[in-house]
């Protein structure tokens, strides 16, 4: 079956940051003419008619099936979980509670637009990755920090603690041990020349480690896919 022929999948990408979310849309613009990002949110519900709901998890706390259909409401679009590796429990818990799929960030954006259009058509997909933790799949997206070095889970790990979430907090958010946090702790803290937890959040606070409120909302997408 040729999926094209339905058209570029109307995609919504929610998270609470914006480098993250608007890098993600970026990465996907090299294949526009299978997927368009219709809306970018954060904490808000999908106001327009997508087609799939793609929830980036940087940084945010673990959100099972039912939560996760909070943030889409009215909309009737599956949503998928774009995470680094799960415990398949957890997977199963969201796939159960009705999410539409899952995948892994070491997927490259190809991988990803092919889940996307199979999920439009009602397939569930889940996409994992053998990698360990320390061998940081990155698609190739932004994220808060890069610039200074961090890597995308030193990044995360410091989001949650600009948060004020304690190190047991973050490794149940993350699914790391309380060792590989406090190594990414480590790391982080280096790499940004602090040594205490009250530098790290003021750090964080001043470079874009504050979840962000924001929406944006092509009211044109529709007229630009005639």
């Amino acid at each position: 079956m040729d999926r094209t022929a339905a058209g570029p999948v109307r995609l919504a990408i929610v998270n609470d940051y914006e480098i993250v979310v608007s890098g993600l849309a970026s990465m996907l613009e090299e294949h526009r003419e299978r997927v368009h990002v219709v809306e970018i949110n954060a904490q808000t519900p999908v106001l327009s008619d997508v087609d799939v709901v793609l929830v980036d998890t940087f940084g945010q706390l673990p959100r099972d099936g039912e939560a996760l259909a909070d943030l889409v409401r009215e909309c009737t679009a599956p949503v998928v979980i774009f995470s680094w590796e799960l415990p398949r429990e957890s997977i199963a818990t969201a796939l159960t509670a009705g999410a539409g799929g899952y995948l892994c960030k070491s997927l490259k954006a190809k991988e990803i637009v092919d889940a996307l259009e199979a999920i439009r058509e009602g397939e569930i997909i889940v996409m994992t990755n053998t990698l360990s933790d320390d061998d940081e799949p990155v698609v190739g997206v932004d994220w808060p920090g890069q610039d200074e070095g961090l890597s995308p889970r030193e990044s995360e790990v410091l989001a949650f603690i600009t948060q004020g979430l304690s190190n047991d907090e973050i490794a149940q958010s993350t699914f790391l041990s309380i060792n590989s946090v406090k190594t990414y702790i480590r790391t982080a803290y280096r790499k940004i020349g602090v040594n205490r937890r009250s530098q790290a959040v003021g750090w964080g606070m001043q470079h874009g480690f504050e979840p962000a409120s924001m929406r944006t909302y092509d009211p044109g997408a529709d007229a630009r896919l005639n």
